[in-house]
C-alpha cells in the first residue's frame, strides 16, 4: 500500500472548510397522507429530503465511523415517522420531521422538504419545505 500524499499546510485559507452537512435526497416513503376522500386510506408516494449542516466541520478522528453521522439513522427515522400516524397535511408531517432531527446533538441548520410526485402530470411534485434559516443556505 502506498503511503498517502501529506497535504497539510497547502490547502489555502479561502479553501477551508466552512460548513457540512449530511443531505438525505428524495428518500422514497409509502404514506397515508392528504385530507380528500379518495386520499384517506389509500397510502401514496411522497419524497422526502432532509438537510443538516453540522455545528463540527472536522472529520470523524481516524476515519472512524464512530464519530460520523449515521445515514441509517435519518432514513429509519424518517420511516418510523411516516408510518406512525395518518396525517391531513404534508406540513404536519414535515414538521415532525424538523423537530426530530432539530433536537438531535450537532445540528447547526437544517431544512426538510416533502413533494408528492404523483398529484399532477405536468409537475414533478408538489410539496412542503421549512428550515431553520432564511435564505437558499444558512
Amino acid at each position: 500500500m502506498s503511503e498517502p500524499v501529506k497535504l497539510k499546510g497547502l490547502v489555502p485559507d479561502h479553501l477551508t472548510v466552512r460548513q457540512s452537512r449530511i443531505l438525505l435526497d428524495s428518500l422514497e416513503v409509502m404514506i397515508d397522507i392528504g385530507f380528500h376522500d379518495f386520499e384517506i386510506g389509500t397510502p401514496q408516494r411522497l419524497l422526502i429530503s432532509v438537510e443538516i449542516w453540522l455545528e463540527a466541520l472536522d472529520l470523524p478522528p481516524g476515519d472512524a465511523p464512530e464519530g460520523a453521522w449515521n445515514y441509517d439513522y435519518l432514513r429509519q427515522e424518517v420511516r418510523r415517522i411516516a408510518g406512525e400516524r395518518r396525517y391531513n397535511l404534508q406540513e404536519t408531517f414535515v414538521h415532525a420531521l424538523f423537530e426530530r432531527f432539530a433536537a438531535c446533538h450537532g445540528v447547526k441548520a437544517l431544512r426538510v422538504a416533502s413533494a408528492k410526485p404523483d398529484i399532477y402530470s405536468d409537475a414533478r411534485g408538489v410539496g412542503v419545505e421549512i428550515a431553520s434559516f432564511t435564505g437558499s443556505v444558512p
